[in-house]
């Protein structure tokens, strides 16, 4: 296996070597981060994914466009992300924070529902992936970092429809169609997805659907969202060794309204917004009475961002209070305030070459009171080419509705749980250059109060504690170069981290959630062109997991355009590679989509 990754390695560094010019993102301007600043200005670990890089890529959802990306780990149960779970740098699924256009999506049952509200990949313009501490920007759960989804418009959209058929009696057909109106605009999608599933009670059915209007009034332009996906899947061990007959049913929504005002050196964003999640859970699937769960959480909330410049910097400052309600039959019934507010300045000092912002965020939890967490970006721009940085900062997260409250077939909430907290710090160093993006970024969190699953006894039920200490530290490497060959220009990214996790002692005879993170991870894109309408890309993926297993996985899409056609052949872990993400669920070997799509 070693062998094979450095003589991959080898053959990328010599592809690197012909790079002639490298796409630039200074007009991309970084939206997550509260301060609108371009993105090689920032002063943290960001990493962005373009919808030409969605385009290119052989994902063919938003869980396995993420896997390819250094640092995040995706673990899947099945195949199109059925069911998926989002970590960062080691953290847990209940540690990353996503967002849909800067609305907090995240799930307060469980974090396992994170990414039920995950969007088609057509209908996103691009992704922004903050890692590191970002609680001082977002609030709670945004413990590891946080992923912010931006949508497109009807002006970056080409009306299509599509059909892709393939193994284990994969139908995916999509459309998505926009319009342009007089002060007004409006694109929608919709798809529906199945399969019969790779091995017994793995078949899935999947729709989704998506709606965005813009509206340019006289004052204010005026945008509103609104999306559904509803998943019905088997769930042959999922979620418990013994139980091949699983099923579940997700319904996940959210619907929002937002606005821009912008005054002279005073802009202010807000945002009203309504999100829903509902799970259905059966432990045999033909016989709900032997075991059934039922979830419907409701989150209505409202957020005001501003930021206002003048001679001594820029000032961010905004507020997010939202009302949580939950109806379960496990869980009871139960409702919650949460409020949040932050404050940060950006100070420019000795010519604009060196940025500082500190910043506060305080926060409120009905059954927790107040938290304040206080952080701190440097940034020092050496040249144009070079910039180094530096952030420091305390991050918490608060603990779901089935870490308190559940009562299952395995599993004891506990309602005396604290809020885990975290201490984190970086240093990092990016360069921009004619013929490459490069940057490498050295990472620590010490972490308290950590939510572990332990029992005394083989028999006992597994019951949530605040038990495990754990000291995360690592590197990360980043690397993007487009290049020459022949008449058209290819493309390659590179990215590594390496994870180092020191567990403190666990006082307890079982702990559940062992660690099992990503010590090593190696992800390499290529996409390469040598005639007009013929293209092809390669995605590989290396994984040196902590409980000793290791694998490679290689996902390659090809694409051939006629006209107004685009006809594409994907082919996943085409190595049939023998893996398993999570738990005892093993991965489909290689399988095949062949997927036509007409442009309107």
């Amino acid at each position: 296996m070693k062998t094979n990754l450095f003589t991959l390695i080898g053959l990328l560094v010599i592809q690197y070597g012909i790079a002639q010019q490298v796409q630039s993102l200074d007009s991309v301007t970084i939206e997550s981060t509260r301060i609108d600043l371009p993105f090689k200005e920032n002063s943290r670990t960001i990493s962005i994914i373009t919808a030409e890089v969605i385009e290119d890529s052989p994902a063919t959802n938003l869980a396995e466009l993420l896997q390819q990306e250094a640092g995040i780990d995706i673990r899947r149960q099945g195949i199109y992300g059925m069911q998926a779970d989002l970590y960062i740098r080691g953290g847990s699924f209940d540690q990353t924070l996503l967002l849909i256009d800067g609305i907090k999506v995240e799930d307060p049952q469980t974090g396992h529902h994170t990414l039920n509200i995950a969007l088609p990949l057509e209908v996103i313009k691009r992704i922004e992936i903050i890692k590191g501490p970002a609680a001082r920007i977002f609030g709670q759960n945004a413990f590891t970092g946080a992923i912010n989804i931006v949508t497109k418009t009807n002006g970056d959209l080409k009306n299509n429809v599509g059909f892709q058929l393939g193994s284990y009696n994969q139908q995916h057909a999509t459309a998505t169609l926009g319009k342009s109106l007089d002060k007004a605009s409006v694109m929608g999608h919709a798809s529906i997805n199945s399969s019969e599933g790779y091995r017994y009670n793995t078949d899935f059915q999947n729709q989704n659907y998506f709606l965005k209007s813009s509206f340019n009034t006289k004052t204010t332009p005026i945008d509103v969202i609104a999306t559904f996906s509803e998943r019905k899947f088997g769930g042959n061990q999922f979620y418990a060794i013994d139980a091949k007959e699983q099923y579940e049913e997700t319904q996940s929504s959210l619907v929002g309204i937002s606005t821009i005002i912008k005054r002279g050196d005073l802009k202010i964003s807000s945002q009203l917004y309504w999100k829903r999640n509902q799970d259905m859970y059966l432990y045999i699937r033909n016989n709900p009475s032997v075991y059934r769960n039922l979830h419907i959480s409701n989150k209505v909330g409202i957020q005001i961002n501003s930021s206002y410049s003048s001679s001594f910097g820029v000032t961010g400052f905004g507020i997010d209070v939202a009302k949580v309600k939950m109806n379960s039959n496990r869980l009871g019934n139960r409702e919650r305030w949460m409020g949040n507010f932050f404050l940060e300045h950006r100070f420019s000092l000795l010519d604009n070459k060196l940025d500082v912002t500190p910043g506060v965020a305080v926060n409120y939890f009905s059954e927790f009171d107040f938290n304040a967490f206080p952080g701190i970006d440097l940034g020092y721009r050496i040249n144009d080419s070079f910039r180094v940085y530096a952030n420091a900062g305390y991050t918490y997260r608060v603990p779901t509705y089935n870490d308190l409250y559940y009562v299952g077939r395995q599993d004891i909430g506990n309602e005396n749980l604290v809020p885990e907290r975290a201490i984190s710090e970086e240093v990092g160093l990016k360069y921009f250059g004619n013929k490459l993006t490069a940057s490498v970024a050295f990472f620590n969190r010490d972490s308290d109060n950590l939510i572990d699953y332990t029992k005394e006894n083989e028999d006992d039920k597994w019951q949530s504690n605040n038990l495990k200490r754990l000291n995360s530290n690592g590197i990360e490497a980043q690397l993007s170069s487009p290049f020459k060959l022949g008449q058209y220009t290819q493309s390659l990214s590179l990215g590594y981290t390496y994870l180092n996790e020191d567990l403190g002692t666990v006082k307890s005879n079982f702990s559940k959630y062992i660690i099992n993170s990503l010590n090593q991870h190696l992800t390499a894109n290529i996409k390469t062109q040598f005639s007009k309408n013929f293209s092809q890309s390669v995605v590989y993926k290396f994984a040196d997991r902590a409980n000793g297993e290791n694998y490679s996985v290689v996902d390659v899409q090809l694409k051939l355009m006629i006209n107004t056609l685009e006809l594409t052949l994907t082919g996943n872990n085409i190595f049939n590679a023998s893996y398993i993400e999570t738990g005892i669920v093993p991965m489909p070997k290689g399988n095949v989509l062949v997927g036509l799509r007409a442009f309107l």
